[in-house]
């Protein structure tokens, strides 16, 4: 009988740094000191679950952004400055990413269910590895040690929203059936890895950056404010199809058990 053998977890907005801030927040920074330019938040968080120079790139390209940078500095942007904002991004980044570490509510309870069914854990990111090596410690402090993990830059055939971070966790976790796996992000780009991959797609609408609230703005907003941001999560990811979307990671048991369900009944992903 074919049942879930593997989830693959995104990181940040997944199962670290609730509202995806420490990405977003570098960002804005990295532009400033790099060039004194100032992007909004929420403009960071467009291209979010890309590799980063990617994602650099990808937010200099939004009109509004490109149109400011060709106001201040008479030209568009080039590589030799996404260069440049990238190599000024990589410490920021690397200094304060194990300062949003904090796993998000529920997130040991539902590995530990996970495990229970023999289910094995994977993650990749979109960060960097010299990112991710810095992260390392204070997840496996913090209770989260996937069987696998992959940062954006650790394949030469690139990130997301390619399939190959999700594929190698494939290979490497040693799973027989593609269709058996289940990635779960907060990312538009994010949930693409997952279909390319070929897997079940899990996307997150109140924890991470389609949200962009913080825990305590989370745990204090009333029904009608999480009926506003979840709707405009579920807008966010609409064009993307995820198989499911869901609220945070609590709420992934069901949706596994749901899978292994349509998995007897000789369902695959969408």
């Amino acid at each position: 009988m074919k049942q879930v053998q593997a989830v693959i977890f995104d990181l940040a907005g997944t199962v670290v740094d609730f509202g995806s801030f420490a990405p977003t927040t570098i960002f804005v920074e990295a532009f400033r000191r790099g060039f004194d330019f100032d992007i909004t938040l929420a403009e960071a968080r467009v291209p979010m679950g890309l590799g980063k120079w990617d994602h650099i790139k990808a937010v200099g390209e939004l009109p509004e952004v490109a149109a400011r940078w060709q106001s201040q500095f008479n030209r568009a942007m080039t590589i030799t400055d996404i260069d440049t904002i990238y190599r000024t991004f990589m410490p920021l980044q690397i200094a304060k990413v194990a300062d949003h570490a904090e796993l998000i509510p529920q997130t040991e309870r539902v590995v530990s269910e996970l495990r229970s069914q023999l289910i094995k854990i994977g993650a990749c990111t979109g960060y960097p590895r010299a990112v991710l090596d810095a992260l390392l410690p204070a997840l496996t402090a913090n209770g989260f040690t996937p069987d696998c993990i992959l940062a954006t830059d650790d394949l030469a055939a690139g990130g997301r929203p390619g399939p190959y971070m999700a594929l190698k966790n494939v290979i490497e976790l040693c799973i027989d059936d593609v269709k058996t796996c289940v990635k779960i992000d907060d990312s538009v780009p994010g949930i693409m890895e997952g279909k390319n991959a070929g897997m079940w797609t899990v996307a997150l609408l109140l924890s991470g950056n389609e949200a962009g609230m913080t825990l305590a703005q989370y745990e204090k907003a009333d029904l009608t404010t999480l009926k506003k941001v979840r709707q405009r999560a579920q807008e966010a990811f609409q064009a993307s199809k995820p198989d499911y979307m869901i609220d945070t990671i609590a709420d992934l048991p069901r949706v596994i058990h749901e899978i292994n369900g349509r998995l007897l009944q000789g369902e695959r992903p969408s």
